[in-house]
């Protein structure tokens, strides 16, 4: 079976014109063209020709005339018509002259019209064929008339004697069969030149078509703007966002995907990349020589994932944009509920501990010693707890704030909640989601402990981390309305007022581990930019970092935006 096919195959790839040719755009072209040339070449050798025949008549008329005003002119003839029997002293000379010359007759006739000389002897003596009128009155005239010897190219002059009278007429003639035939080496020639122009025009138009039918690779017009529907469908079907960028790094095509992922608005074919309005980090990684692969970018609003590629040898590169915002965030989350959960097993292990001190108080008879240690360590523990609790009424802070002051206990870090928050229950709105939140708070708390860690030595007692949770008016804080404000300072270094304008972008980090930090604040800044909201960063005794989103609702920040 695969023995036969393959001939089949080689057969109808390399027949002459197949009908895949006919039908494909390469092969349209190639006929139209064929009819083109073929017209043109046609049309010009149709106008050569009329063009040289109407030259070919003109000569023939000059060339009659001039033989029939030196015959007329001629002695000979002068003193032969005035003489007793014209045609016997005519004739042989006449004949001579006709044949050098090449005419076809040259006839010598009376006033009267009657032959005295003609190719044909039987037609001696007979009368003229022919107009004769303006040559009696001493004109010469030429004219096509059919005589004895068919139609003919003919002028007729008068022969003058010594007194200026017209005492004889000269007729010369070219038969339209011998013009004709003085053109048929010309025309001959000319359709030579048809022919070769045509094949030549032909041949270029079928290897000009070739190449454009490997370019098409065989596809019809049909076939062509059906895979440029399926194209455009495809790119704006696909979630993943798609750029191609030329040589210069300009916009060659942008899908609907990389449009909203960038969020890019306008006409974008023909821009350069680094006119975008792209993070500077972003513009770098796309425009650098080595190909990015899986890189984490921030925008604006949104968590990109990005990979590059060289376009054959250096025609162009292709960048690819995945959506990594919700991932993050659900990454995020993730790593809250690994810390609530380890903050959940230490602290099962510390229960564990003071549950054997207390049985142990027990069995050495200390009862009210076991009663005192078990009271305090209740205590101790519900105190954060019950603050938290009657402080922040929105379940998602409380959780998170208790979560994370487990892991900074943990760490050795004491996490407390300032006496002026509170946020009651409802107050936050609908649009201010818990990955929001999460992703703000945890960040913030986060940092301001490895902070506050990192700097202990710096600072007598132990590493503090103070969280601030409010809702205030939001006056003079750059927010419309009033705003959800997450305070948090740490007792570590700070922050270098130099490095405040970097310390929310991608890759900052006072860590030196190499373990690619730098993605928290940065996130921080693109969930309050999301929301509305502001970030500031302060000092005291360490950094002191304050978000405020609004909480108004979304009409309320929607108006705020477009005032600004």
């Amino acid at each position: 079976m695969s023995v036969s096919t393959a001939p089949t195959r080689s057969r109808r790839r390399w027949s002459p014109l197949p009908r895949r040719l006919v039908r494909s755009l390469a092969g349209q072209l190639f006929v139209v063209q064929v009819v083109i040339v073929a017209a043109v070449v046609a049309g010009g050798a149709v106008l050569a020709y009329l063009f040289t025949a109407e030259r070919t008549e003109d000569a023939a008329r000059r060339e009659v005339t001039s033989v029939a005003h030196a015959v007329a002119d001629a002695p000979s003839v002068r003193s032969a018509v005035a003489g007793p029997d014209p045609t016997a002293a005519l004739q042989p000379y006449i004949e001579q002259v006709r044949q050098e010359t090449g005419v076809s007759f040259i006839t010598v006739m009376d006033s009267d019209g009657v032959r005295w000389t003609h190719p044909l002897p039987e037609q001696i003596g007979k009368r003229y064929l022919g107009h004769i009128d303006w040559a009696l009155e001493g004109r010469t005239r030429s004219e096509t008339y059919t005589g004895t010897l068919g139609p003919s190219v003919r002028v007729v002059t008068p022969v003058w004697d010594d007194r200026h009278q017209v005492v004889a007429l000269v007729s010369v003639g070219l038969t339209l069969e011998s013009i004709s035939a003085q053109l048929s080496g010309p025309l001959l020639a000319l359709v030579g030149v048809a022919v070769a122009a045509l094949a030549l025009g032909g041949a270029g138009t079928y290897l000009a078509n070739s190449r454009l039918r490997r370019h098409t690779h065989g596809m019809g017009p049909a076939e062509l703007s059906h895979l440029y529907e399926y194209h455009q469908a495809t790119l704006r079907s696909v979630r993943e966002g798609l750029i191609l960028l030329d040589r210069a790094h300009r916009v060659v095509l942008c899908n609907d995907a990389a449009r909203e992922l960038l969020g890019l608005e306008g006409e974008l074919d023909g821009r350069p990349v680094a006119e975008l309005g792209l993070p500077e980090a972003l513009v770098a990684a796309v425009l650098g020589e080595e190909p990015v692969r899986d890189e984490v970018h921030l925008t604006a609003e949104r968590v990109v994932v990005l990979n590059t590629s060289t376009i054959g040898t250096g025609l162009g590169r292709v960048v690819t944009l995945r959506d990594h915002t919700e991932l993050q965030s659900l990454s995020g989350e993730l790593d809250s509920v690994r810390g609530f959960t380890e903050a959940l097993g230490a602290q099962a292990h510390e229960a564990a501990n003071r549950l054997h001190a207390v049985v142990s108080l027990i069995e050495l008879g200390r009862h009210e010693q076991a009663v005192e240690f078990a009271t305090a360590e209740l205590a101790l523990a519900q105190q954060l707890t019950d603050r938290v609790v009657a402080a922040v009424g929105e379940p998602v802070l409380a959780a998170l704030l208790l979560g994370k002051a487990a892991q900074a206990a943990e760490r050795g870090v004491e996490l407390t909640l300032t006496e002026d928050s509170r946020i009651d229950d409802g107050v936050l709105p609908p649009g201010l989601s818990a990955r929001d939140l999460i992703t703000v708070l945890g960040n913030l708390i986060d940092n301001a402990v490895d902070a506050a860690i990192a700097g202990a030595a710096q600072h007598p007692g132990p590493p503090e981390v103070t969280v601030t949770a409010r809702v205030d008016d939001g006056l003079g804080a750059g927010v419309d309305g009033p705003c959800l404000v997450l305070r948090v300072a740490d007792t570590g270094a700070g922050i270098d007022p130099a490095a405040v304008e970097d310390v929310f972008r991608r890759g900052w980090s006072t860590k030196q581990d190499g373990r690619g930090h730098g993605l928290g604040l940065a996130l921080v800044a693109q969930a309050a930019r999301r929301n509305g909201g502001t970030v500031e960063v302060g000092r005291e005794r360490g950094a002191v970092l304050t978000v405020r989103l609004p909480v108004a609702g979304r009409a309320a920040r929607e108006r705020a935006g477009a005032s600004a």
